[in-house]
């Protein structure tokens, strides 16, 4: 590839990314109607876009190295249980877009503090590293973050599109 195109093709990704960021998420008047929840099961390995509390689409994810039970503290690798908000958006992460979950909640805060732990935060839901250090399959068969939950980038742009700001979350065991 020339370094013209190289270079044209970051430009097209840049504005792509730049629309993404100032362009509404779905609205009705749209056509496409945006999820009125995000629950997440992670037993099943499974993101769910709801809209009158039913699921409308569902994807594959990966999570933390180690999925089990309810993210207690920093550093533990754990994906969060609860019910959280998408709090911001980020189309400039180290990782395909990016929805920030709100976690830590105050219970989240509370209950470290007591064991003397920090919380961690900076949890996400997510496309691939946007610099992978695994082949593609890897992605595609693991649990494979610090407690974030990842989507192939394909799923990862539906369902930024199909998001907005304070959307609910619900993570279940």
């Amino acid at each position: 590839m020339s370094s013209l195109s190289a270079s044209r093709l970051l430009v097209l990704v840049g504005t792509v990314l730049f629309a993404m960021s100032v362009v509404r998420p779905a609205r009705a008047s749209s056509g496409l109607e945006p999820a009125e929840q995000i629950l997440v099961v992670k037993s099943e390995r499974r993101l769910y876009l709801l809209r009158g509390g039913e699921a409308f689409k569902a994807y594959r994810v990966a999570l933390g190295l180690n999925p089990v039970g309810h993210k207690q503290r920093e550093g533990d690798f754990r994906t969060p249980e609860g019910r959280y908000r998408v709090d911001a958006r980020n189309p400039s992460s180290d990782f395909y877009l990016a929805l920030h979950v709100s976690y830590p909640n105050a219970q989240d805060v509370d209950n470290a503090h007591r064991h003397h732990w920090q919380p961690g935060g900076s949890i996400m839901i997510h496309g691939l590293p946007n610099v992978p250090k695994h082949p593609a399959d890897f992605y595609r068969r693991a649990d494979w973050t610090n407690g974030c939950i990842a989507l192939s980038n394909n799923d990862m742009l539906e369902v930024w599109l199909l998001t907005r700001p304070d959307t609910p979350i619900e993570i279940r065991p």
